[in-house]
């Protein structure tokens, strides 16, 4: 975590308006909603306009979920991004990624364990990172499995969870209890 203490606090339950329950409701998959999700409802009109796009990013896109989930690790891991790292490691883990994955993820490419196809996610994802680019190469190696369709997702998926990162580490969001001890 780059920030011990939040920048902008979450807005706890006993202070919501209906219409702030509501926006929450439909933001979280819990019942008690993350602060992610109780930090940005302090600013109502970007949270409803940028779930519209999230909900595409993580529920609706043609990525197979496994991928997914690898690339937003990565992503999460090259921000330093503590918040989105244990998140995502407890929804990658549901979607199959082992223990020992999560490790190659922190190493990224150069983990020589990787099949060639998620080597190439890798590559994109620290591509994109680094250079807002992928490669002709990383490009080609991806195609080679995926449609159109994903590649666009790829990037905005990658993206999406950059700028994620970004708005967690310069709000202060801070780790909820049950993830405390799951460490970038």
């Amino acid at each position: 975590m780059k920030l011990s203490q939040p920048r902008i606090s979450p807005l706890e339950e006993p202070d919501w308006t209906e219409e702030e329950r509501e926006i929450l409701k439909r933001a979280s998959l819990t019942e008690i909603p993350p602060n992610i999700f109780k930090t940005l409802v302090r600013h109502k009109k970007l949270l409803k306009r940028w779930m519209v796009f999230a909900t595409h990013i993580l529920n609706k896109n043609s990525l197979p979920l496994r991928d997914r989930e690898l690339v937003i690790l990565r992503i999460g891991y090259l921000c330093q991004s503590g918040y989105e790292w244990a998140q995502h490691v407890v929804i990658g883990k549901q979607a199959g990624i082992t223990d020992q994955e999560i490790d190659w993820i922190r190493q990224g490419p150069e983990a020589t364990e990787w099949s060639d196809f998620d080597r190439a996610l890798m590559l994109a994802t620290d591509e994109l990172h680094s250079d807002a680019f992928i490669s002709d190469t990383t490009w080609s190696d991806l195609k080679k499995s995926y449609s159109d369709d994903q590649m666009m997702d790829l990037v905005f998926t990658i993206g999406n969870y950059n700028l994620v990162s970004m708005a967690l580490n310069t709000l202060g969001v801070q780790l909820e209890d049950e993830i405390k001890d799951i460490q970038l």
